[in-house]
């Protein structure tokens, strides 16, 4: 018999924010608003205010300069301001003031004379590779080590912010929380006045502070005024609404969160659940044959749209960012006139896929303030044979099952339960079409200094496989934490690469990928010595990945390589893109 030991289960506060975190900070933040006026009995036994702080929350001191939060960049934390003063700058600054670098096109000679040179190491660097070099590729800015994490600061303060339109938020004040709630990018930069205490303060317990009526009103009112008219103008039915309409439908929408924002931490376990059982488990936003009383806008992370059938449920369709739920049946109750009684419920269930934050529209506001400016050619046709009516289920007809996903329906669940269609550029191939030649995987290393950039293995569908390469996908949880913003999407081409230059090797965004598609390897110089620390004697490590070939003018070099057409560079989100390529390879 195998011998045991009995430990105690480890909780999540096991692992404090910050080990230095003394009781008498406790006590000075506990003093300072928004938290001296905050009512403790609002929080649990379990999870007081007092441990709210000492486990969620750090105190962080910045000096003039400190970039605090760039623009586009990912984060899972928010800022309040203790002593001092930040400038939120509005204005988009060119990416090399903040440590980044847009990637450079090389030539089409250049381009094809780097695909035919063999390589005897792979990832060659200049020896000056790593804090040093970084340090001197930026152009506006320099890096310094604080509490052994690197920092990144503006040389000069006033003569980058010259022209540019911001606003100073001081103590008491929060920033950051949008993109930290939601898991998307921040659509500003934050910078450090002068020297500024701040507290950082995790999503997870700022998930707990909102239990606080006013500082949930406080998160509400930031987001209300700050994005939420904007994404509702971005939503393409809500385009033509004028702007006293839109304030009013903008007051009226309630915002919703489902789920684990952190699904990937345990990703890798669940899918391996039956698809059943997965489904039971999802939060359920909307239960089929309930009123239709909301318009239901994705604000971020996926839902699933399935019914009925069986013992199990089916899937339809998956929704991503700015997609809508329960817009079919409003509109039909409308241009069908029936009695309130006899309104149409909802045709299918709604869950929340990992996790997704959501927008409510309420029918009488959404009927009153949006629907007389929705153009006719995006209003859905009326439901002539209803899965539900007002009294119950009734019997399924053909015409229900032709508003599904003309995908295969087995095809639709492997992509949802294995995450897949948060890819925007997945890479499939068809194996009946591969001849395993290898091809494409000899092009990308010669692309990439002799590294390839992506395995040929992956989860199998049938003929179809997803390829273990960079998705860059909608929700890219690698991007966040990165310390240095070495990682990032390109706000032109989508594309999420990793600069070699401010990259320091701590491989958070590879423990983070749920796909394992990010790589650490080790780095030489042009003589083939790997790279070693000075201190550590340990080899210096790069995250590494597939950028889609964007320096190169023939794109992919994968793709190209492939003299099958067994390989595509696909948008997993999109079903009908993905329905059409299956198709064409099928016929």
């Amino acid at each position: 018999m195998t011998a045991a030991t009995t430990i105690e289960r480890p909780n999540r506060w096991d692992h404090p924010f910050d080990l230095t975190m003394r009781d008498r900070d406790l006590e000075w933040i506990l003093s300072l608003e928004p938290f001296s006026s905050m009512d403790r009995d609002r929080f649990t036994k379990s999870s007081p205010l007092v441990d709210i702080i000492r486990n969620d929350a750090r105190v962080n001191r910045y000096e003039t300069g400190d970039i605090i939060v760039r623009e586009g960049e990912y984060g899972s934390c928010a800022f309040i301001v203790l002593q001092g003063s930040v400038r939120v700058i509005v204005t988009s600054l060119p990416i090399g003031d903040l440590g980044g670098s847009k990637p450079k096109t090389v030539s089409l000679w250049k381009a094809l004379r780097s695909s035919l040179m063999n390589y005897s190491v792979a990832e060659v660097r200049k020896i000056a590779q790593g804090k040093d070099h970084a340090q001197a590729s930026l152009a506006a800015t320099s890096i310094r080590e604080v509490d052994d994490r690197p920092r990144i600061f503006l040389q000069d303060v006033d003569a980058v912010l010259k022209d540019c339109e911001s606003e100073p938020l001081g103590p008491g004040e929060i920033f950051g929380e949008l993109a930290a709630i939601t898991r998307s990018p921040s659509n500003y930069t934050v910078v450090a006045e002068g020297p500024v205490v701040l507290l950082e303060m995790r999503w997870q317990g700022l998930r707990l502070l909102r239990r606080d009526p006013n500082f949930q009103a406080q998160l509400d009112r930031r987001y209300r005024e700050a994005s939420l008219k904007t994404q509702l103008r971005e939503t393409s039915i809500f385009r033509f609404i004028p702007p006293e309409n839109l304030e009013k439908l903008s007051d009226a929408t309630q915002l919703r969160s489902y789920g684990d924002r952190e699904w990937f931490a345990d990703y890798r376990e669940t899918k391996k659940l039956d698809v059943q059982e997965k489904i039971k488990a999802e939060p359920l936003l909307i239960q089929e044959g309930s009123p239709a009383n909301w318009l239901v806008v994705i604000r971020s992370g996926f839902a699933r749209r399935s019914y009925q059938h069986g013992h199990g449920h089916r899937t339809i369709s998956y929704l991503g960012r700015g997609q809508m739920y329960g817009l079919q049946e409003l509109i039909h109750n409308v241009d069908v006139g029936v009695h309130e009684d006899q309104l149409l419920p909802y045709q299918e269930s709604l869950r929340g896929i990992g996790f997704v934050d959501a927008l409510l529209i309420p029918r009488r506001e959404f009927i009153e303030h949006a629907l007389p400016f929705i153009r006719n050619e995006e209003r859905t046709k009326p439901i002539r044979q209803p899965r539900y009516d007002a009294h119950g289920p009734v019997v399924e007809t053909a015409e229900a099952k032709s508003n599904e996903s003309n995908l295969d329906p087995a095809l639709l669940e492997f992509l949802v339960d294995n995450r897949l269609m948060n890819g925007l550029q997945a890479m499939m191939i068809d194996t009946d079409r591969c001849t395993r030649c290898d091809d494409c995987v000899r092009a990308c290393a010669r692309t990439h200094e002799g590294n390839p950039r992506f395995v040929r293995s992956g989860p199998q569908f049938d003929r179809y496989q997803f390829t273990q390469a960079c998705m860059h996908c909608i929700d890219p949880v690698c991007m966040i934490g990165c310390p240095t913003g070495a990682i990032a999407r390109d706000t032109e081409s989508g594309v999420i690469a990793i600069n070699p230059e401010t990259c320091i090797g701590c491989k958070v965004c590879a423990e983070s990928c749920p796909y394992s598609n990010i790589m650490m390897v080790e780095i030489h110089d042009a003589r083939g010595h790997k790279l070693v620390d000075r201190e550590s004697k340990l080899p210096i490590l790069q995250a590494t990945k597939c950028d889609l070939c964007q320096s190169s003018p023939t794109g992919p070099a994968c793709q190209l390589a492939c003299p099958h057409e067994a390989l595509v560079r696909i948008n997993l989100s999109n079903p009908i893109e993905l329905q059409e390529w299956i198709r064409r390879k099928a016929a």
